[in-house]
């Protein structure tokens, strides 16, 4: 189970959360909302384990009462997780995959902590292309799932993850039952992109913003439940920007940040170089991943765009780098300048389109190779 107190933060949120239980103004259907990484998932999860147990303490869950003991392993039978899928090779056709397809691998998930994005999801699931969504097949059972009563004699709740990967079709299924719920019904939408959500969905939802953690908070949890040094801890929570699941990738050894500075270190010298037959390699070397990952691997490069142009104001507040990036943004970044940054921006910004409409990711990643060798003569 994962109570306030696992969250990192989020201080206010958790009070309104609270103060909506001791008023018995609980809505039946929750929007949480915030920047990637801010615990929206986490908070949705420590509410519903709030709304379950039987026994507060404190603020927070007890831990101990027999019906959070029946979220120690997120067993309770009142408890839904709902989420996008795929359908996988070895499905009959015409078979709409749901989450109970997936359980294993959610529970795995979830188990190592509240905190994750669709990339870890889609790497759990050994899907790297694939396009995950929500069926209608989902709704139907979520249908039939939520109308059942409550085998405890509380509520019910669904933590709804990504409830924009629905399409039209399962959306409307869904909406009925959001209209009129059972009593003691509560949803809770965890959302990545609100304004894609269906807008009939949308609008009978409350809105729960939360905004991103603030960087000392990274910091002192970094210290206390991954024990890494003060330093570290302070370059690894400014690097973050607010987001815990950011601050967890960084820490990884060979996390996947790392692998993408050598490729943009490896385009810059090579660029400089004029080296063209290494660069035709390099594009065939970057359009071999996959184009999610391709897509990753152009924000980092607009990111690092960014942090050289910033290094050379020479003030270390503006830039958010690992030592590693700041070691090679010390000598190149004046390489970054008022003359091609804005290009470069654009340059990277149409890649990062034609990679999403499928374009010739060879041709797209040799294009960007040639344009870097002009941009940076200037």
């Amino acid at each position: 189970m994962i109570r306030f107190a696992d969250v990192i933060g989020q201080e206010d949120a958790k009070a309104r959360l609270r103060q909506m239980v001791e008023e018995d103004r609980v809505p039946h259907a929750l929007l949480f909302c915030g920047p990637q990484g801010c615990g929206k998932m986490a908070m949705a999860m420590a509410f519903a384990s709030y709304l379950l147990c039987t026994d507060h303490h404190d603020g927070d869950s007890c831990g101990t009462c027999s019906q959070c003991r029946l979220l120690h392993h997120w067993g309770h039978p009142d408890l839904r997780f709902t989420y996008p899928t795929i359908k996988r090779p070895n499905m009959q056709s015409g078979y709409q995959p749901v989450s109970d397809d997936f359980a294993r691998e959610w529970l795995q998930l979830i188990g190592e902590g509240p905190y994750f994005d669709l990339e870890q999801w889609m790497e759990a699931i050994g899907v790297d292309n694939q396009q995950a969504i929500i069926t209608g097949g989902e709704s139907d059972l979520l249908v039939q799932k939520m109308t059942l009563r409550a085998s405890q004699g509380g509520y019910k709740v669904c933590i709804f993850w990504l409830p924009e990967r629905l399409n039209d079709k399962s959306g409307n299924q869904l909406l009925k039952l959001i209209e009129e719920p059972p009593a003691k019904t509560v949803f809770l939408f965890v959302s990545e992109a609100p304004e894609q959500l269906l807008e009939t969905i949308r609008s009978r939802t409350q809105r729960f913003d939360m905004r991103r953690i603030d960087t000392q908070e990274i910091e002192k949890a970094l210290v206390e439940q991954r024990g890494i040094d003060a330093d570290s801890a302070r370059r690894v929570a400014r690097l973050a920007n607010g987001s815990w699941t950011a601050a967890l990738k960084e820490l990884k050894a060979n996390n996947e940040n790392r692998k993408f500075l050598e490729y943009f270190m490896s385009l810059m010298r090579l660029a400089y170089q004029r080296n063209v037959k290494e660069l035709r390699k390099w594009s065939d070397t970057m359009s071999g991943l996959g184009r999610e990952k391709q897509k990753r691997l152009l924000a980092y490069f607009l990111r690092m765009v960014r942090e050289s142009f910033m290094s050379n104001f020479h003030q270390p507040d503006l830039n958010f780098m690992t030592a590693d990036e700041q070691q090679f943004t010390s000598k190149f970044g004046r390489f970054i300048h008022e003359d091609n940054v804005e290009e470069f921006y654009d340059r990277l910004s149409l890649a990062i389109r034609d990679i999403g409409q499928n374009a010739n990711a060879r041709m797209v990643f040799f294009e960007l190779a040639l344009q870097t060798i002009i941009l940076l003569r200037r």
